[in-house]
């Protein structure tokens, strides 16, 4: 349920009713919305617990939630929540983009395409160092090594940085160096890497899982806000399908669907959704058109030599030229990129 505080309600009323809603057996989670507090109460109590609220000093009313996420539904808020990762907000009128190669290869290589990223209007430099592959053959990132590198390229071009963590030890190494910490598809129904994500006080990419309805998906960004960090991003990175034509499914009409369910803000991967680069351009544009609040797309000083992802990976000159193209679309959605 969701306790709608007053205008005129003082800290000494929302503490009382965080008291009384312990005494319920019940947690309370304090949201700021536009124009008031509301405590959002989560719990395995059933109890019939409105009317001893709604009597408390200071509340206006009492909303239940019928669906299973509680925190991060329209119902326990209404106004978007805006998502701040270095210089770049997630969740405004501003389309972001956050680009990078798949996994971090070497100084150079990451610097070069922090530079050229950031040229063609990116805010954010993506960088795999833990790579969860099929393939236990295939490149398994520089783990700490990387993160510097990552960190490094950010800081000499002033970008923020996101990269994927895969355990509790790789978090915690991880979240000395970057801005961002994204929990990829492999792991979104880990909960106990959910839950210290959502400890950790960093904002957090949460991508869609291989198989995940939107519920199972919403779920887990309930599991990190659980933990008190609202700072969540939801990525439709495809789906898996019949179909074998593209590397994933993209599943563009879950954008909106998202979007009426949740507050949070969502960005789109037409890289791995796709797994081809040709294709990645006409899936972006699609996603801004759909309604996505920034775009998450794999860029390569060099695609045919990358260690990781290389077919699906844009050159940076592509990259910049999708971006003004990309300009265009947002312009016709009320949008700014």
């Amino acid at each position: 349920m969701v306790i709608v505080m007053k205008l005129s309600a003082s800290s000494e009323e929302i503490a009382a009713v965080n008291e009384e809603l312990k005494c319920c057996g019940l947690e309370g989670h304090l949201i700021q919305g536009v124009n008031r507090f509301v405590i959002g109460a989560v719990g395995e109590r059933r109890d019939l617990v409105a009317q001893r609220l709604e009597v408390l000093p200071g509340v206006e009313k009492v909303v239940p939630i019928m669906r299973p996420f509680k925190l991060v539904s329209r119902e326990a808020q209404e106004a978007p929540t805006l998502v701040r990762v270095g210089d770049a907000v997630i969740g405004g009128r501003d389309i972001v983009l956050a680009a990078g190669p798949c996994a971090v290869e070497s100084k150079e290589q990451i610097y070069e395409a922090a530079v050229r990223v950031k040229q063609a209007g990116a805010k954010i430099l993506r960088g795999g160092a833990y790579k969860p592959r099929t393939s236990p053959y295939s490149f398994q990132g520089l783990e700490e090594e990387g993160l510097k590198a990552l960190a490094a390229a950010g800081e000499a071009t002033g970008l923020a940085t996101v990269t994927e963590v895969v355990d509790l030890p790789s978090l915690d190494v991880a979240k000395a160096y970057v801005d961002m910490l994204q929990i990829g598809a492999r792991n979104m129904q880990n909960f106990r890497l959910l839950q210290a994500a959502g400890r950790s006080g960093k904002p957090i990419l949460l991508k869609r899982g291989l198989s995940a309805t939107i519920e199972e998906w919403l779920m887990a960004a309930e599991y990190i806000m659980s933990e008190g960090n609202n700072q969540i991003v939801l990525c439709e990175r495809g789906i898996r399908t019949f179909e074998t034509a593209t590397r994933n499914t993209l599943d563009l009409s879950a954008v909106p669907v998202v979007k009426e369910m949740s507050h949070l803000p969502l960005l789109v991967d037409p890289s791995h959704a796709t797994g081809v680069a040709r294709w990645v351009g006409p899936m972006a544009r699609a996603g801004i058109a759909a309604g996505a609040d920034g775009l998450l797309i794999e860029v390569h000083p060099e695609p045919a030599k990358a260690l990781s992802d290389g077919p699906q990976s844009l050159t940076p000159t592509a990259f910049s030229r999708l971006a003004e193209e990309m300009k265009k679309v947002a312009e016709s959605v009320g949008r700014s990129l």
